[in-house]
């Protein structure tokens, strides 16, 4: 048959279509009894109408999707094709059930090499994803195992069929799919003598799927950032920077940001205040600031009703330096991230040790995880949070050149690219020459994606102007990172080949 000819369409099963459809099954299923009944049927498409799907070709039917509605947890473990219909040969549809059950997925012997079974198999996962379900289960045929039977157990025929060493046009095909083997089934389908009675239990996991119970805490899909690149200014007083913060994260909260960004240090300006000819006096000063400012910008997060990233500032622990970003959440609790790394100025200029841990918070607006600067430059510390469900990673940074910058924006996108997660960068500009450290600044703030055909074609979803004050908003939906972990072009958390490395952590 041409595909010039074709003229496909996709709908729900009506009771009109049973002739065509008992013509369909009895072509197909000869060997396991055709067609079920025509009450059969017309009961299953009134109760569950939406889960049948058919197509059909210029008005002929072609393909058909039976499915019914499950308890996850029975149908999950081992049961038999007779425990989904009754003794009236009714097929049993929960309507109440967290799982789709894949009856059948049959296409006419005339229209195979077209890719429609493909295409049921898409609109069924669909539906799944449309009516919040955690999965789709189905009991597969393995037809072609009496070939084998005589040298091979179940088990290892499926495997050979994992391992493309076999060919079985169903369990083939399923694989094919996106769905995994979760168990051998006997005794599923006694008349099926081509697959020896057996049968595997199939799964595709709906990763989008969200308990209803509680639709308030349900987790947010669109996550709106706001990030300010900052100017560098002298300032007379603390009170007079904390107005100025509060500016912004009032202008931030303004257009509903879920997150308000700050960069690294960017109250560095206050060492104007005191005697600079110590620098490692100077830190120590500004370091004195530090418990203020977490406390009044975690007061301006629940004001604002938005989670603050607070860039980073120096913190005075048992006289040890560190250099510390806090997350303020808008329901009033803190924590923090101290650098990893500390640049060969920190340590030289301003004595500042490195912290010991890295780790990923829970918001009520996803997974994240904060690296201050040069910290991004270490891809380890993203792979570990990585393997904890990071979703956006925040970076707070401080450059004094071109080139200081570059090194941390090309980090930066290769986190993103290669932990399949969002990255906001965020840094301060303008010259400060009257403060040590301060005389010259350079960013281009931004926020990367990762590189797929959900995202922009080139992994940027939003850039600043360089050196200039700005804000800067995205809007990341957290839903294309889960459809990327699981059917990317490229799966690069899942593909990772741990057999034979691993990154550890020594905490």
């Amino acid at each position: 048959m041409s595909p010039d000819e074709l003229h496909l369409q996709l709908r729900n099963l009506r009771k009109e279509d049973y002739p065509q459809l008992k013509a369909l099954m009895d072509k197909v299923y000869p060997d396991i009894g055709g067609a079920w009944g025509e009450h059969t049927i017309l009961k299953l498409a009134k109760e569950f109408p939406e889960g049948q799907i058919l197509l059909e070709d210029n008005g002929q039917l072609v393909g058909v999707a039976l499915t019914v509605q499950v308890k996850y947890a029975r149908f999950s473990n081992p049961h038999t094709y007779d425990d989904l219909m009754d003794a009236r040969e009714n097929i049993l549809n929960d309507r109440k059930g967290d799982a789709l059950y894949g009856l059948d997925v049959l296409i006419h012997p005339d229209y195979r090499g077209f890719r429609l079974g493909r295409r049921l198999y898409d609109a069924r996962k669909e539906l799944c994803r449309q009516l919040n379900l955690k999965a789709i289960l189905a009991g597969g045929r393995i037809v072609n195992f009496h070939k084998y039977a005589e040298e091979l157990t179940p088990g290892q025929y499926i495997e050979g069929v994992h391992r493309r060493e076999i060919y079985d046009p169903i369990l083939t095909f399923q694989l094919a799919n996106d769905f995994t083997v979760k168990r051998l089934l006997g005794k599923y389908l006694p008349e099926d003598k081509r697959s020896e009675g057996f049968a595997t239990l199939l799964e595709w996991n709906n990763f989008l799927y969200e308990p209803s119970d509680n639709i308030l805490g349900s987790r947010i899909r669109n996550v709106r950032i706001g990030a300010v690149q900052w100017q560098m200014r002298e300032i007379d007083s603390v009170e007079e920077m904390l107005k100025q913060v509060e500016y912004f994260v009032d202008a931030m909260s303004s257009y509903q940001s879920d997150f308000a960004v700050f960069p690294e240090f960017f109250n560095a300006p206050l060492m104007g205040l005191t005697d600079q000819s110590q620098q490692k006096d100077a830190i120590r000063f500004l370091a004195g600031y530090t418990e203020r400012f977490k406390r009044e910008m975690s007061q301006m997060a629940v004001s604002y009703n938005v989670n603050i990233i607070t860039g980073s500032m120096p913190l005075d622990e048992d006289d040890v330096i560190y250099n510390v970003s806090y997350l303020c959440r808008r329901d009033g609790t803190v924590e923090e991230q101290r650098k990893i790394h500390v640049t060969p100025h920190e340590k030289r200029d301003w004595v500042i040790e490195g912290g010991n841990r890295v780790q990923v918070f829970d918001t009520d607006a996803g997974k994240v995880g904060i690296l201050i600067c040069y910290d991004v430059e270490f891809p380890e510390l993203g792979r570990i949070m990585a393997t904890e469900g990071l979703e956006i990673l925040f970076v707070p940074f401080w450059t004094d050149t071109r080139n200081a910058y570059l090194r941390v924006r090309h980090c930066a996108q290769a986190r993103a690219v290669e932990n399949e997660c969002y990255v906001v960068t965020c840094g301060s500009v303008g010259n400060l020459p009257q403060v040590e450290s301060l005389d010259v600044q350079y960013a281009q703030s931004a926020v990367f994606s990762p590189s797929d055909f959900a995202f922009p074609y080139d992994a940027i979803l939003a850039e600043t102007t360089p050196n200039t004050e700005q804000l800067i908003f995205s809007d990341l939906n957290l839903d294309e990172l889960r459809y990327l972990h699981h059917e990317g072009s490229v799966t690069n958390l899942k593909d990772r080949r741990t057999d034979i490395y691993e990154v550890t952590r020594k905490w």
